[in-house]
């Protein structure tokens, strides 16, 4: 049976739902050493007083004051030194008129002191004399008994998250073992057919398992308990079976995949017959995360996530991590939020309501921009920085409104931006930048993208290699075409050689370019149109074609898959090495990735854009100083089809 979203909850009122479940709760005793980050479920109340005596401040002398109070450098006051008082080894006698304790900080006063004079203060006359030089005042220099924690005092209260401070304060009080709240347990399934654990196999039409991980690393953030228990393949019967156990051993199940209407998906009937009462909500008007399921069976809470990690991780944060908040003792914040500018026209889902994932720079003011990709996409929330609530009535935030951003936990804003065409040498430079303590944002768009962003104030620095077919030029003849010669630098990096990616041993006797546009027996797979290589190829497929008498249109006709795109090089070289193309163009650094042969048929130049205002920036000068530093010149060479000439890193005056 297929079923269809009829009747989507507004997430309010799925927060609601899960809200009303009331924890698990019990408390448990655990020592000291592992009671970081949990839930103290205790106040604790200090039956000793800390320091538990008078102790010195400061290494000194415990005198009597009043002995000291004429004395100054020219009227110096001469006692005599009766014994030592150090940690753990106290004076056990009694100091009397014009006598004093050598002491040393921490160190037990001893009877008749009442304060400490410190050993700057003192010139030592002998080994039985000193003489004071300055006054002291009762009490100065000594700690007090019950000074820093008083008997009776609570020192940490219930429903404090242990840090290193508090246990620090417990251990101060002689507390071995505090009671805490135990964690919500939390079992978590991914689901589908598709899936393999990291570490496995990766076969062609396999990905990798990302959601039960990312799960697992949130819920312990937010103090819960989880265990990965697998992965389900879609057969009904064996994934009902493994989620029957899973309910009687956990406080909570998690799964995600599985939740959309596709005709595939059976986690709604296997809920809805676990029950009563089964299916409580079963899709959110929400964008990402509209296939969400929220169940009850046998007492037990079963929230069925998403199978996109986007929409996977938004609908946890909004509903799942409060749950687990509440459950485990914790308090449950909302994120923090910043007010930022809508750099561009930012656009919602119609009808429903939106988080949008954003990333933010810093210019003179926070600019936020939706983050380029898809929910299906891990990249989307490791780039993003937070989010923007789009209400089910707004469509649109106007380029210039004001807008409250969400922050995402534990974000930092970057401070550099870097958008454009992917490479290895930059991926070199930028992990350097890391190194040296830098945030470091990036998004690859490809070349077209990065002079976009650059324009619009979205990167500090775009790497470029566009090809302009009239001139034959890199780079700078887009420079006017985007009409940025006012705002940005034009920074030159290094040569790359282009050609064509073959599989391993050439099985097709591949010699040139003009082989796709004369044999009928080769599959070529082609870059997204605004890539540098796509408009290489373009460049390049026009030339063969003057020199075979035929049209640019015509020539397009004979290349079979020249309409197939993807939008990297290593995309290129994936589709060669599993067999869905036979030829591509790309870089030849990503062919020795995949370990394809390649045919040489340009050299390029990829450069850098660097916008003008962003040059203040500690970042971004870091950054250029890459560019002169000889160690990193020979690591960009050691890289296979990357080469460093005289150019690297001057700026191109326009």
């Amino acid at each position: 049976m297929r079923k269809v979203f009829r009747e989507l909850t507004n997430l309010e009122h799925a927060y609601e739902i899960l809200m009303k479940y009331e924890p698990p709760r019990s408390i448990e005793e655990v020592p000291l050493t592992e009671a970081i980050a949990r839930v103290l479920a205790e106040d604790v109340i200090s039956d000793v007083d800390v320091p538990g005596f008078d102790r010195s401040a400061l290494d000194g002398y415990a005198v009597r004051a009043e002995d000291t109070f004429w004395a100054d450098e020219e009227n110096s006051v001469k006692l005599e030194v009766k014994g030592r008082s150090a940690a753990g080894h106290p004076f056990n006698g009694e100091i009397g008129e014009l006598e004093a304790i050598e002491i040393a900080t921490g160190a037990p006063l001893p009877r008749g002191a009442n304060a400490v004079v410190i050993e700057e203060d003192t010139v030592r006359e002998d080994d039985l004399h000193i003489l004071v030089l300055r006054a002291v005042s009762p009490g100065e220099n000594i700690h007090g008994a019950g000074s820093d924690i008083r008997r009776g005092e609570t020192v940490v209260y219930r429903g404090t998250i242990l840090s290193a401070r508090e246990i620090g304060a417990l251990a101060a009080v002689g507390r071995e073992k505090v009671k805490v709240y135990a964690k919500p347990k939390v079992g978590i399934f991914s689901t589908g057919d598709e899936l393999v654990s990291p570490g496995g196999r990766l076969d062609f039409g396999k990905i990798y398992d990302v959601n039960s991980y990312t799960i697992f690393s949130s819920i312990i953030s937010d103090g819960g308990a989880p265990e990965r228990l697998g992965i389900l393949p879609d057969k009904y019967d064996q994934m009902k079976e493994e989620i029957e156990k899973a309910l009687e051993k956990y406080d909570l199940l998690l799964l995600s995949g599985s939740t959309s209407v596709g005709a595939g998906d059976v986690m709604y009937r296997i809920l809805q017959e676990l029950g009563p009462p089964g299916v409580l909500v079963h899709g959110i008007a929400i964008h990402p995360g509209k296939p969400t399921v929220i169940a009850e069976a046998r007492g037990k809470l079963i929230i069925g996530l998403p199978g996109y990690p986007t929409s996977s991780l938004s609908i946890y944060q909004a509903l799942v991590s409060p749950i687990i908040k509440k459950w485990s003792g914790r308090s449950i914040e909302g994120p923090q939020t910043i007010e930022a500018i809508a750099a561009e026209r930012i656009f919602g889902e119609k009808g429903r309501k939106d988080l949008l994932p954003v990333h933010v720079i810093k210019d003179e003011e926070f600019l936020t921009f939706p983050v380029p990709t898809g929910s299906e996409a891990i990249t989307t929330l490791s780039r993003a920085d937070g989010y923007i609530i789009m209400e089910k009535n707004q469509e649109i935030v106007e380029e210039g409104e004001k807008v409250s951003v969400h922050l995402y936990k534990g974000t930092r804003i970057s401070d550099i931006s870097v958008i454009g065409s992917h490479c290895l040498g930059l991926e070199l430079l930028l992990a350097e930048l890391r190194d040296r303590g830098y945030q470091v944002k990036v998004v690859f768009l490809g070349s077209t993208g990065g002079f976009k962003a650059i324009g619009r104030r979205e990167a500090d620095i775009a790497g470029v290699h566009a090809l302009d077919p009239e001139t034959w030029e890199y780079n700078v003849p887009f420079m006017g075409k985007f009409s940025l010669e006012s705002k940005v630098s034009l920074v030159r990096g290094y040569i790359r050689e282009q050609g064509l990616i073959l599989p391993r041993g050439n099985p097709k006797e591949i010699e040139s370019l003009r082989d796709l546009l004369e044999r009928d027996d080769l599959t070529f797979i082609n870059r997204n149109k605004g890539s540098g290589t796509r408009m290489l190829f373009d460049a390049l497929i026009e030339r063969e074609a003057k020199a075979l008498g035929m049209s640019s249109k015509e020539a397009i006709k004979r290349i079979k898959g020249y309409w197939s795109e993807v939008k990297s090089h290593s995309a290129v070289a994936a589709a060669v090495y599993y067999g869905l193309a036979d030829v591509g163009l790309g870089i030849k650094t990503a062919a020795a990735l995949y370990d394809l042969d390649f045919i040489h048929l340009a050299n390029e130049r990829y450069d850098f854009l660097v916008r003008k205002t962003s040059l203040r920036k500690e970042a971004v000068k870091s950054f250029l100083s890459l560019l002169k530093d000889p160690n990193i010149v020979k690591r960009l060479n050691s890289l296979e089809g990357i080469n460093v000439d005289e150019y690297l890193g001057q700026v191109i005056a326009l």
